[in-house]
């Protein structure tokens, strides 16, 4: 049979595999838990009508965000491959599905390196002098220094992709349960401030007037980025699991981790910033310059903050290894590369490309490309292009040109019961590809608000 028939890939048979389901789980939630869970999703809970939100991010993960997982997943381990074979395994055509997986995974990276060099440097400057930074602004605006902590986060990422699958589990099996125990901690203090009740309120109630298209629109944007779909990393996690395990309970167990992780974010950050009268509607400035003025202004707030951002330095790592792992796997597959070296390479070319971003607030902040600095320029590329673009031809090819019953067959197996495989075929083959076009239609119309500025 053809690989367009659907016959299963053995692919180069020798791949490594997860020592335990424990560990797989981990490993991709840590990949899901990033710094999206920890600022972005509470903060749009807040604005975009609290529980009403919630409630609608909850629907789009049934019948956007599982669909899609189960998808990748399941691709992944039938066919053994990286994203670009596995996509080719499915069609010739389908392989520029996988092509834009891998380059977002490459082009995310490089900028989300720099933003985990500005955690490392808020760490241990909190661990060395017990106090933040004294100027965020002045910080990133430098030539050389946020260079320096981009090269030093980068490194450590490489390090632990540098182990392969058992680096990465070990990995994750500590810093994913001590993620959890931080922010519990976290949640504790936050809570028992004066006045922590309105930031709970402000994620919480019900608030409709404050309920819209737009909030639909958010939530469905979220939902796509949350669990990082479509950047070939469940794909490659997948590659790597066990026959024996449920594809449709593991990815339900990680998109329930994601969501009560971002859930847990909020209330941990949100009641300290009610507490002390401060804004809550910022990106990133939000945990580095706001919350350090919280932490100094709370008994033992240098213990907290030096926790925190150990708690956020740990949710950024374990994305990070799973964007890298994604093109290593793909030069791995497709050229042979021995995996020390094919971490190499790739770690060096995305420092580099790294450079730009990190001097975007800076030496290069009057560098633009279609009224964007470097920095949000490549995120442009990749969240509003890359990413919803190739979800739409994944559910083209999966959907129509390939049948979803060879991933229904992949599914069952070892006993394994997919009760609502009608309800997935019916859902990547309608539902999904338009709520995905919803995403990548609003993408674009962000950009041209952008560019016609």
């Amino acid at each position: 049979m053809s690989r367009a028939t659907g016959e299963k890939q053995n692919g180069t048979g020798n791949k490594n595999r997860w020592a335990s389901k424990l560990g797989f789980i981990l490993a991709t939630t840590g990949a899901a838990i990033g710094l999206g869970n920890l600022w972005k999703f509470p903060y749009l809970m807040g604005k975009n009508g609290g529980f009403s939100f919630l409630a609608a991010y909850l629907f789009f993960i049934c019948v956007l965000g599982l669909p899609v997982m189960i998808t990748e997943m399941s691709l992944g381990r039938k066919t053994r491959h990286d994203p670009v074979q596995a996509y080719g395994d499915v069609h010739p055509h389908a392989k520029v599905v996988g092509v834009f997986g891998v380059l977002a995974a490459f082009i995310i990276l490089s900028y989300y390196s720099v933003i985990g060099g500005w955690i490392l440097k808020y760490f241990f400057s909190y661990a060395t002098t017990l106090q933040a930074p004294a100027d965020f602004e002045a910080f990133i605006g430098n030539a050389g220094e946020p260079v320096f902590w981009h090269f030093l986060f980068m490194l450590m990422t490489a390090l632990i992709c540098f182990f392969g699958v058992r680096g990465i589990e070990k990995a994750s099996k500590f810093m994913m349960p001590a993620l959890f125990v931080i922010l519990l901690i976290i949640v504790v203090r936050s809570v028992t401030l004066p006045g922590a009740s309105k930031g709970l309120a402000f994620m919480f109630s019900v608030r409709d007037s404050k309920f819209s298209i737009g909030s639909v629109n958010a939530a469905l944007g979220q939902v796509f980025y949350s669990l990082s779909l479509c950047m070939g990393i469940t794909i490659t996690y997948g590659s790597y699991l066990s026959k024996k395990e449920s594809i449709p309970k593991s990815c339900i167990s990680v998109a329930l981790l994601d969501t009560c992780m971002a859930v847990l974010a909020g209330v941990a950050i949100f009641p300290a910033v009610f507490s002390f009268q401060l804004e809550p509607g910022q990106g990133p400035s939000l945990i580095f310059g706001t919350l350090p003025k919280v932490f100094g202004a709370i008994k033992g707030g240098s213990i907290f903050a030096l926790l925190f951002f150990l708690l956020v330095f740990f949710a950024a790592v374990t994305s990070a290894v799973a964007l890298l792992e994604v093109t290593v796997s793909f030069l791995i597959d497709k050229w042979k590369w021995k995996r020390g070296r094919a971490v190499l390479i790739v770690a060096v070319l995305l420092f580099l490309l790294g450079i730009p971003s990190s001097l975007s607030y800076g030496v290069l902040s009057d560098f633009k490309i279609l009224n964007y600095n470097f920095f949000d320029f490549v995120g442009m590329l990749t969240d509003n292009i890359l990413l919803p673009v190739g979800g739409i031809l994944m559910c083209y090819y999966i959907g129509w040109k390939w049948k979803p019953q060879y991933l229904v067959d992949e599914i069952e197996q070892e006993g394994v019961r997919f009760r609502l495989k009608k309800l997935w075929i019916f859902c990547i083959r309608f539902i999904t590809p338009i709520l995905v076009l919803i995403v990548t239609i609003s993408g674009f119309v962000s950009i041209a608000n952008v560019v016609m500025k």
